[in-house]
């Protein structure tokens, strides 16, 4: 007989709204009013100040600035910055608008307030949908978790991610289908959880293609923002040595947060599917591949990426450093054992982009 408890708290839980639509971002101000908001703080990175912008014009008197500072992997030093600045404001809402750095960017700065968040995400990252963040603190990312980071409401507009590079937006995909295999063996994801996960595992690897054909394509990119919210789903569930290997690659070493993930998820994918072949198979039964890694490997290349860590600028001898952080900070959720010879493998696999299988 079936058993299983999961944990409660953040995990699992999603945002109470979600609107998904093109053109939903026109209606932010709703948003802002349905929480009873009426000094909002627009968060952004600054390439997407201008987009930003519009949304402040949007807010008209309900605003009271913008902040558009965030950067990737969320410092502790920006983080406490934007605290600060917020609470200076007097904000009572916020507003952050963008990819994984300025929903990060936000949360930070909820977890100290204590104030509702409406999120407008323009990649496929998933944080929106989750009360996880992590945070740089003395070069090592280090994960929070508190419902006080959990958006209240979710904004999707597929508009708002026509214009995203290719590249960006192929990594982006990575980041999000890393959720939906690194979840479906933790202990702490229910059921539920774990449907949306294949589900989204399916859904990406079918609208990726299709973008990197033809990226101006509204619905393909459509497809793929529902696969990002489905990931988004998946990441409550929680995370194993695919999120820790890709943390620290991206907090110690700088490598762009998506292609940190996609550098190494095949690898990762890999290495696990000898501990869970049971819930890997359900991942490459919905992508309809025989084998999740290599599969993942493939898309990879189609969609442009690069496959070698080689080729975003982290050394080899790098290597048993980082298997060293990765092991120190695990969580003990993963399927197989982590240990450093392990993530020495994995790495130096994806150092030179060999395919698995």
């Amino acid at each position: 007989m079936r058993t299983f408890s999961t944990p409660g708290d953040v995990y699992n839980a999603v945002p109470p709204r979600v609107v998904f639509g093109a053109g939903t971002s026109e209606r932010i101000a709703e948003e802002v009013d349905r929480l009873g908001a009426r000094r909002a703080l627009v968060v952004s990175t600054p390439g997407r100040s201008g987009m930003a912008e519009r949304i402040v014009a949007q807010l008209g008197d309900r605003c009271i600035g913008l902040l558009p500072e965030a950067v990737s992997q969320v410092p502790i030093e920006l983080a406490r910055r934007g605290q600060a600045r917020a609470k200076e404001m007097g904000a009572d809402c916020l507003v952050s608008v963008g990819g994984g750095a300025s929903i990060g960017l936000g949360k930070a700065i909820a977890l100290e307030l204590a104030v509702p968040v409406i999120a407008v995400p323009t990649t496929y990252s998933g944080s929106e949908m989750t009360g996880f963040c992590g945070i740089t603190i003395d070069g090592v990312k280090r994960m929070h978790k508190s419902l006080r980071m959990l958006a209240s409401t979710v904004v999707y507009d597929p508009a708002l991610s026509a214009s995203l590079p290719l590249d960006v937006s192929a990594a982006s995909a990575m980041n999000a289908l890393a959720h939906c295999v690194d979840v479906v063996y933790v202990p702490t994801a229910s059921p539920v959880i774990v449907q949306a996960a294949i589900e989204g595992a399916r859904v990406i690897m079918d609208a990726l293609p299709r973008v990197a054909r033809r990226p101006d394509d509204l619905e393909a990119r459509g497809d793929l923002l529902y696969g990002g919210y489905l990931a988004g789903a998946a990441l409550t569930g929680g995370f194993a040595l695919q999120h820790g290997v890709a943390h620290v690659l991206g907090g110690t070493y700088g490598v762009p947060h998506g292609l940190s993930h996609a550098l190494v998820l095949p690898h990762v994918a890999a290495y696990n599917a000898r501990f869970a072949p049971e819930a890997l198979g359900r991942i490459a039964e919905a992508m309809g591949v025989a084998e999740v890694g290599g599969a993942i490997f493939d898309v990879m290349k189609t969609a442009g990426l690069p496959t070698r860590l080689a080729d975003v600028g982290f050394s080899e001898s790098s290597i048993p450093e980082a298997a060293r952080i990765t092991v120190e900070t695990d969580d003990g959720s993963n399927p197989g054992p982590v240990t450093e010879e392990a993530v020495r493998g994995i790495l130096d696999a994806a150092f030179h982009g060999r395919r698995p299988g």
